[in-house]
C-alpha cells in the first residue's frame, strides 16, 4: 500500500535539509517573487535551490517548486523565463495557481508534473476535473474543504492526486483571497507580500453620521481586539481519519518563513503520526505534545472534520504573539562535535536533546559534561562551557558566534531545547 506523503515547507537550504532529517518525504519552496512567499523566495538563490534539489534526489526525496503568484500582464515575459530557468533545475513538480500559468508550464516544461495551488480554491469534483483535463496531476485542495468532499473528488477522479493542509497558519479570508493588506499597506497577499494585517490589534469605534458622535468601544478585560486573528491549523489528532479515508495522497505543513525548530518539530510529529497510524499504534498525545512546543496562536482543527458553524474555536481574540513551551538553546553543527548557541546555556543546566529521526545518541560522562537518558528522553548537561578555540566561558548566549564543544558527538542538525520560564 502506498503511504501518504508528508510534505514540509523549505524556506531556505538549511530548512530543506532539516525537514528531510526530521521526517519529510518532500518539500516545497521557491525562488523569486513568483513564489507566493516573497521573503522565503529571497532566501533561495537558483544556485542554492539547485543544491537543495540535487540533495533531495540523492536521498530519494522530492522538491516541488512554488510558482503560485498571480502575474500581471507586464510580468508574463519574465514569468516565461522564470519557468524555463526553474525547469532546468529538474524539480519534481511545479505548483501553480491559475489556468494560464498551467498552460504556460505545459508549453515550457512539458516533462514536469503540475500541482494546482490551494490558491485556486478547488472545493468540488467539477472544478477538479477542469484542471485534471488541463493536465494537472495533483490538486492542493482549499483549506476550507471537508474530508467528505475530498473523498467525493477522489471517487470521481481516482487518478488525480489530492494534497491537503494539516498544519500551520490559517488565513482569515478564503484561502488567501484577502485585500486588507493591499488596502492598508500596499502589500498584495496574492502577490506574495501579505503584511498579515489580520494579526494586528485593532481599536474599535462606533460613530453616528447624523450628529457626529464618535466613541471608543470599551471591551471586557482579557477579551482583546484581535478581531481577525485566526488560530493555527493542527490536524495531528486526525491523521488517522485522513489516512483511513483513502482519499488523501499528501499531507502538507504550512510555514516557509517560520523557524528551523518549527520545521523540525512539525515534520517529526507528523511523521510519527503517519507511521503510528500504519502500525496501529496511533497516540495523538505524543504528537500534540511536540507541536505545542512550537510557537503558535493557539490551535484549531479548522474545517476538514468540522463545519465552521458547528463550533467557535477558530479565532484567537486574546493575542497575536505566538507562544510555545520550549526555546531552542543550541544547534549541532555539521562536524557533530560543536553546537551554536541560540538562546542561553549555563553550567549544570539540564538541556533536552531533540535529534533527527532514527538518531543514535551515545551517553557519556566526562570533564566537559554528560549525556544521559531519562523517561525515554535524552538530556545534556555541561560541566564546562568550552569554545572551539579552548576558551572557557561562565555561560553562553545567542549573541556568541563561537562554536561550543560537546561532551560527545551528536548528530548533525540536532537541536538542544529548554522549557520556557512559563513552563518551568
Amino acid at each position: 500500500m502506498k503511504k501518504v506523503e508528508l510534505l514540509s515547507p523549505a524556506g531556505n537550504l538549511e530548512k530543506l535539509k532539516i525537514a528531510f532529517a526530521y521526517g519529510a518525504d518532500a518539500v516545497y519552496g521557491g525562488v523569486s517573487h513568483f513564489s507566493l512567499r516573497i521573503r522565503s523566495g529571497k532566501e533561495f538563490t537558483f544556485e542554492t535551490f539547485k543544491e537543495g534539489i540535487d540533495y533531495a534526489h540523492s536521498i530519494g526525496k522530492k522538491v516541488y517548486v512554488t510558482i503560485n503568484g498571480f502575474p500581471f500582464n507586464s510580468q508574463i515575459e519574465l514569468l516565461k523565463k522564470h519557468i524555463s530557468n526553474v525547469a532546468a533545475l529538474n524539480p519534481d513538480a511545479l505548483i501553480v495557481a491559475t489556468p494560464g500559468v498551467v498552460q504556460l508550464c505545459h508549453e515550457l516544461a512539458p516533462n514536469i508534473p503540475i500541482h494546482l495551488s490551494t490558491q485556486a480554491n478547488v472545493m468540488n469534483y467539477l472544478d477538479a476535473k477542469v484542471y485534471y483535463d488541463m493536465g494537472v496531476r495533483r490538486i492542493i485542495a482549499a483549506r476550507e474543504i471537508s474530508l467528505r468532499d475530498v473523498q467525493e473528488i477522489k471517487k470521481m477522479l481516482p487518478d488525480l492526486e489530492i494534497e491537503i493542509f494539516v498544519h500551520g497558519s490559517m488565513c482569515f479570508a478564503y484561502s488567501g483571497r484577502c485585500l486588507v493588506s493591499a488596502v492598508q499597506m500596499g502589500r498584495v497577499p496574492n502577490r506574495g507580500s501579505c503584511a498579515n494585517d489580520c494579526r494586528f490589534e485593532y481599536t474599535l469605534y462606533a460613530g453616528n453620521e447624523e450628529h457626529g458622535t464618535l466613541f471608543r468601544l470599551e471591551e471586557q478585560p482579557e477579551i482583546g481586539t484581535y478581531i481577525f486573528n485566526a488560530k493555527d491549523m493542527n490536524l495531528a489528532s486526525h491523521v488517522k481519519e485522513i489516512i483511513n479515508s483513502g482519499a488523501v495522497d499528501s499531507i502538507k505543513i504550512e510555514g516557509r518563513t517560520k523557524s528551523v525548530y518549527y520545521c523540525a518539530v512539525t515534520a517529526y510529529a507528523y511523521r510519527m503520526a503517519i507511521e503510528d497510524c500504519y502500525n496501529n499504534t496511533f497516540d495523538e498525545k505524543k504528537y500534540q505534545y511536540e507541536l505545542n512546543t512550537t510557537k503558535n496562536r493557539g490551535f484549531t482543527d479548522a474545517y476538514l472534520v468540522h463545519k465552521p458553524f458547528e463550533k467557535n474555536d477558530t479565532q484567537n481574540h486574546d493575542y497575536a504573539m505566538s507562544k510555545g513551551s520550549y526555546e531552542v538553546a543550541g544547534f549541532v553543527l555539521e562536524d557533530e562535535n560543536y553546537f551554536m548557541c541560540k538562546y542561553k546555556i549555563y553550567p549544570n543546566d539540564e538541556v533536552e536533546i531533540f535529534a533527527p529521526l532514527n538518531s543514535i545518541i551515545n551517553e557519556c560522562d566526562n570533564d566537559i559534561g554528560k549525556i544521559y537518558k531519562r523517561d525515554n528522553k535524552y538530556y545534556i548537561s555541561f560541566k564546562k562551557i568550552i569554545t572551539k578555540d579552548e576558551k572557557e566561558l561562565a555561560s553562553v548566549h545567542s549573541g556568541n558566534t563561537n562554536p561550543i564543544k560537546l561532551p560527545k558527538k551528536l548528530p548533525y542538525m540536532t537541536m538542544l531545547r529548554v522549557k520556557t520560564q512559563e513552563e518551568k
